[in-house]
C-alpha cells in the first residue's frame, strides 16, 4: 500500500535488462491451503547491458519465500536482501541456474492478478505485472524465455490441467494426484504466462492451416455451458482464416485453448495457446445473449486470437509501447468484425466510443499519448486511448500507405521482429521501410496527447469554377504538453453536388491520395492552414469532410441546416451520413434546451422531422444504419459538446425532443416495428440484427407515449420473444415507464434466470441504468441482494459501473448523493481489488467539465479519498492527478 507517494516511472529512463533468462522451468503444486511453486531459471548476463558486474534483481510481491539456490547451492540468507518488490542477489555469476521455491495463498488474492482461484478453479492473470505474485522473477516484457511447466494436484478437483504450449507428459501419481508438463517453445515474456486448473468440460473441433497443419480447438466451461460455446468456437475459425487471407498470419501450434472464467478483472487474455477469457466474451446463445454479447464475442475472440502474432511472436519492450500490440489488435479485429457484419455500422460504434470515453480521457486529467512518457501504476494506461485512439493511429497509416503497402509493411514488421520485444517506433519504420512514404510528422501522433481540432471553411467561386477548402488544424494543451506541433491528418473529403458526388481535380494534387473514380479524395493535413483548391466544379457544393472518419479529430464547419440535410439524405458515405443525422439533432438538442429555459413547448424544425420520416419509410437503406441514424446524440456525447455540461438540462430536453419525434411520427413508427418483426429462427448474422436493431428502437420511441397501445405492445415482447435481444430491449423500455406491469417484469426475470449469472448481470444493468428518479436507492438495495457479489468485476460493472458511469442524470444528483455513493464503493475496493477500485472513478475525475455545484461536490469526494491513509497506487495515480488543479 501506499508509502508517502508512489513513485513516476518514465519512458525516458528505459535500460535494457541487466540479465536474460533462456529457459523457465515451474512447477506447481496446488493445494487447498496453499501452493508450493518451484521455478529454475537459466540466467546469463545481457551483453548489451551497460554494466557487466550488477546484482541480479527480481521481481515479487506478496510471496512467502521457502528456499533460493545456484547452480544447487542453497543460498545464505546475508547473501540475498530484499525491499518492497525487489530481491537482489549481489554476486552472480556471468550465467547460472537459479532455483526459487515460494509459497502462496490464491484462494486469499482478491486483487485477480497473479494466480488465484475463480468459483473453485485455479487461474492465472499476469499482464501486466502479476507473474511477480507467482514466483521471484525478471517480470518485464522485454525478456522473453522459453516456458516448460509442471502442473501437479488432485485429480478429482481438478481433472483438467492446462498451460502455455503444447501437452508434452501426463501422469496419474499416487494418492489421487495427477500432474501434465507443457513445453511452449516460443520465447515469451511473463505476463503472457498462463495457468488454469479446475473441473471443467470442453468443446472441441480442429482447424486446417492453409499449410495443411490441424489443430486442435479447445473451449473449457462449466458443464452448464456447454451449450453456449458454438459462437466463440465459429468466431475462432472465423478469425483464423481471416488472419491467413488478409496477413498471411498461420496459427504456430498443435493446439488452441480458451478457458471461461467468472472472476477476471479483464475482457480476455491472449496468452500464448491458452487464452483466458472473461465468461461474457465467450458464452453466447439466443436465450441468454443479447445480440450486442454475440457481437462482442466473436470481437474479443478474435481480438486476442489476432494477439499471437501482433502481441505474442512479435511484443512490446516495455509498458510505454502497450498501443504497439493493443493500437495494432483492435484495427485488426475492428476490420476483421467489419468485415464479418456491416462496415458502416461497425464504423460508427467504433466512432461513438472515441467521440465519448476517449475524446473525454485527451481533456482529462488522465489524458495521455498513446505512447505515454510516464506512468505510476501500468494498470491505469489499460485506456480507450491505447487502444482505441492507438487502432486509430493504424487506421491512419492504412489510409495513408493504401491496403497493398500496408501488407507489405506488416509483413516485414512480423519478418523483422518475430521473436522480438520492440518498440512503436520499429512499427513505422517498418511501414515506412516497405512502402517508401515518409512518417516522420506522423509520428507526432505517438507522443504527443489530446484531440485535434480541425476548423475548416469552404468558398464556391462560380465564376472561377473553383471550391477552395481551407483547413486550420489545433490541438489543446494537456498535462505536461502546453504546446503541440501540427500534426499529420489524412482529411478524406468529397463535394456533394445536386446529382451526387462530384469529380475532384486540385490544382495542386501533389502527395494527397485519390479514390479510383476521382470523386473522393484524402488531404494530407500537416500545417497549422492549409488551402485545397478544387477546380472544374460547375456548381456550389456540399463538402462530405471526415469520410469514413479518417481521423480522430474534432471537425469544425459551419454548416447550415439545409446542407446537413443533403448529407443526411444522400452522402455515399456511411459515417458523414450518419453524422450528419447526430449535427442535425445536437441543433434540435440545443433548440430544445432553450425552449424548455423559456417555459415553452419542444417543437422540432418541420424539415428535420421530414427527414426522419423518410429514413423509416425508406426500405432500401441499411436497417441497423437506419435505427442509429434515428438515436439522438446520447447524453454522454453531449457533454463533450455542450459546456458546462447542465445534466438534469440537457437529459430533459433530449427526451422532449424525443417524445416530440414519437408523436409526430407514431404512425411510422408503428408501421417500422411491425414490418421489423419476423419469426423466423434467430440467427446472430448482420441481416437479422439490422431488423432488430431498427425495431427495437422504433418501439424505444413508441414507449414514450406511455399509452396503453405502447405499453402493450412492450409486454408482449417480453412476454412472447424466444431472444434476449428483444426481451431484454422490452424490459429496458419497461423499467423506464410507468407501467405497473414492470415489478412483475423484473421480478420473473430474475426468477427465470437466476441460475444464469450472465443473465443476471444484464438484470443488474436494466435497473441501475434506469433514468427514473429513485435509482440511487434501488442500486443500493440491489448491493444487499444474493445475486450480487462485490468481489466479482462483472457484478461490480453491471451494478456500481453502469450506474455512475451512464446514468448521468441520477448519478449527478442535485444533493452529491451519486458522488458519495461512488466514492464509498472505490474505497471499499480500494483494499480488495484496486484495479477495478481506479476505473470506476473515471466519472468523478471529469468534475471540470460541469457546472460550479457540481465540481465543488464532486472534488469533495475525490479529496475523501485521496485522504485514505491506505490508498492503494493504482487509486492514488487516478485521483492524485485528478485534483492537480483544483483549489
Amino acid at each position: 500500500m501506499r508509502d508517502a507517494q508512489p513513485s513516476t516511472i518514465f519512458l525516458s529512463d528505459y535500460s535494457v535488462p541487466d540479465f536474460l533468462i533462456d529457459s523457465t522451468t515451474l512447477r506447481f503444486e496446488l493445494g487447498e491451503a496453499s501452493s508450493l511453486v518451484c521455478s529454475v531459471l537459466a540466467l546469463r548476463r545481457n551483453p548489451d547491458a551497460a554494466s557487466q558486474d550488477a546484482p541480479l534483481q527480481l521481481h515479487g510481491t506478496e510471496l512467502e519465500l521457502v528456499s533460493l539456490s545456484i547452480d544447487g547451492r542453497q543460498l545464505d540468507d546475508s547473501e540475498w536482501s530484499q525491499s518492497g518488490e525487489q530481491l537482489s542477489i549481489a554476486n552472480v555469476p556471468a550465467s547460472f541456474s537459479l532455483c526459487c521455491e515460494t509459497r502462496l495463498r490464491p484462494q486469499d488474492n482478491t486483487s485477480l492478478e497473479g494466480l488465484y482461484k475463480s468459483s473453485g478453479m485455479f487461474c492465472t492473470q499476469c499482464e501486466a505485472e502479476g507473474f511477480r505474485k507467482i514466483t521471484y522473477y525478471l517480470d518485464r516484457p522485454d525478456v522473453m524465455s522459453v516456458f516448460t511447466v509442471e502442473i501437479i494436484a488432485d485429480q478429482s478437483r481438478y481433472p483438467v490441467l492446462l498451460s502455455n504450449g503444447n501437452l508434452i507428459e501426463t501422469e496419474s501419481l499416487a494418492d489421487g494426484i495427477h500432474k501434465t508438463v507443457w513445453h511452449d517453445p516460443f520465447p515469451k515474456p511473463a505476463y503472457l504466462f498462463a495457468l488454469v486448473a479446475g473441473k471443467l468440460a470442453v468443446v472441441e473441433d480442429q482447424f486446417l492451416t492453409t499449410s495443411g497443419r490441424s489443430v486442435d480447438l479447445k473451449i473449457y466451461v462449466d458443464e452448464k455451458d456447454l451449450d453456449k460455446c458454438d459462437h466463440a468456437m465459429l468466431s475462432l475459425k472465423n478469425a483464423m482464416r481471416w488472419d491467413e487471407d488478409v496477413y498471411g498470419r498461420e496459427y504456430d501450434l498443435d493446439i488452441f485453448n480458451i478457458v471461461a472464467v467468472d472472476d477476471f478483472n479483464m475482457g480476455a487474455m491472449e496468452n500464448k495457446s491458452l487464452n483466458i477469457f472473461n465468461t461474457s466474451c465467450v458464452l453466447a446463445k439466443q436465450e441468454t445473449t443479447t445480440d450486442a454479447g454475440f457481437q462482442r464475442v466473436e470481437g474479443v475472440v478474435a481480438h486476442e486470437y489476432f494477439h499471437n502474432w501482433s502481441g505474442n511472436r512479435v511484443t512490446c519492450r516495455d509498458w510505454f509501447q502497450l498501443s504497439l500490440k493493443e493500437g495494432f489488435t483492435v484495427f485488426r479485429d475492428s476490420e476483421f468484425s467489419s468485415d464479418m457484419g456491416s462496415p458502416t455500422v461497425k464504423r460508427v460504434e467504433d466512432v461513438t466510443l472515441l467521440r465519448t470515453a476517449q475524446f473525454a480521457e485527451d481533456a482529462g486529467p488522465m489524458a495521455h499519448p498513446i505512447r505515454p512518457d510516464s506512468f505510476i501504476e501500468i494498470s491505469n494506461f489499460y485506456t480507450v486511448t491505447i487502444y482505441e485512439k492507438g487502432s486509430e493511429v493504424v487506421r491512419m497509416i492504412h489510409t495513408l500507405l493504401g491496403p497493398e503497402l500496408f501488407r507489405k509493411g506488416s509483413d516485414l514488421y512480423f519478418d523483422r521482429h518475430d521473436g522480438q520485444a520492440v518498440t512503436c517506433e520499429d512499427f513505422v519504420l517498418a511501414m515506412e521501410d516497405a512502402s517508401g512514404i515518409d512518417l516522420k510528422q506522423f509520428r507526432h501522433w505517438y507522443s504527443q496527447a489530446g484531440t485535434p481540432r480541425l476548423h475548416v471553411s469552404g468558398t464556391y467561386d462560380e465564376q472561377a469554377q473553383t471550391y477552395t477548402l481551407v483547413v486550420k488544424q489545433s490541438c489543446p494543451s494537456t498535462p505536461g504538453q502546453t504546446e503541440k506541433a501540427p500534426f499529420h491528418i489524412p482529411l478524406a473529403v468529397a463535394l456533394i453536388g445536386e446529382a451526387g458526388q462530384l469529380a475532384l481535380q486540385l490544382t495542386d494534387a501533389a502527395a494527397n491520395i485519390e479514390s479510383p473514380d476521382n470523386t473522393e479524395l484524402v488531404l494530407n493535413v500537416t500545417e497549422p492552414e492549409q488551402r485545397f483548391v478544387f477546380a472544374n466544379i460547375k456548381e456550389e457544393p456540399v463538402p462530405s469532410l471526415l469520410r469514413g472518419f479518417s481521423a480522430p479529430v474534432k471537425l469544425d464547419f459551419d454548416y447550415s441546416g439545409a446542407q446537413l440535410l443533403r448529407l443526411m439524405r444522400s452522402d455515399s458515405d456511411g459515417f458523414c451520413r450518419w453524422d450528419a443525422s447526430q449535427q442535425l439533432g445536437l441543433v434540435e438538442i440545443k433548440r430544445a434546451i432553450t425552449a424548455l429555459a423559456a417555459g415553452q413547448q419542444v417543437s422540432p424544425d418541420s424539415e428535420y422531422v421530414s427527414a426522419c420520416r423518410e429514413l423509416l419509410a425508406n426500405t432500401s437503406l441499411d436497417a441497423a444504419m437506419v435505427a442509429l441514424m434515428l438515436q439522438l446524440p446520447s447524453e454522454a456525447y453531449l457533454a463533450e459538446i455542450i459546456h458546462p455540461v447542465d445534466v438534469h438540462g440537457i437529459h430533459h430536453a433530449r427526451e422532449a425532443l424525443r417524445k416530440a419525434l414519437a408523436t409526430a411520427l407514431s404512425d411510422e413508427f408503428s408501421a417500422c416495428y411491425s414490418r421489423c418483426e419476423s419469426d423466423e429462427a434467430y440467427a446472430p448474422d448482420a441481416a437479422q440484427i439490422a431488423r432488430r436493431s431498427l425495431k427495437n428502437t422504433a418501439l424505444s420511441y413508441l414507449m414514450l407515449l406511455d399509452d396503453a397501445q405502447s405499453i402493450a405492445l412492450a409486454v408482449r415482447q417480453y412476454e412472447s420473444s424466444s431472444n434476449m435481444t428483444d426481451r431484454l430491449a422490452a424490459l429496458t423500455y419497461l423499467v423506464n415507464s410507468t407501467a405497473a406491469y414492470k415489478a412483475e417484469a423484473l421480478l420473473r426475470f430474475y426468477q427465470q434466470w437466476q441460475h444464469e449469472p450472465l443473465v443476471i448481470n444484464q438484470w443488474f444493468q436494466v435497473q441501475a441504468m434506469c433514468r427514473l428518479p429513485g435509482t440511487l436507492e434501488v442500486v443500493q438495495g440491489l448491493m444487499s441482494h444474493p445475486a450480487f457479489d462485490i468481489r466479482n468485476p462483472n457484478k461490480v460493472r453491471a451494478l456500481i459501473g453502469a450506474f455512475c458511469g451512464q446514468n448521468g442524470v441520477n448519478f449527478h444528483r442535485e444533493d452529491g448523493a451519486g458522488y458519495r455513493f461512488l466514492a464509498d464503493q472505490v474505497l471499499l475496493l480500494n483494499r480488495s481489488n484496486p484495479q477495478i477500485a481506479s476505473r470506476l472513478l473515471v466519472p468523478l475525475t471529469k468534475w471540470r467539465k460541469y457546472l460550479p455545484s457540481a465540481q465543488q461536490l464532486m472534488c469533495s469526494e475525490l479529496q475523501r479519498v485521496l485522504a485514505d491513509p491506505e490508498l492503494s497506487s493504482d487509486v492514488y495515480e487516478v485521483v492524485s492527478k485528478s485534483l492537480q488543479d483544483y483549489q
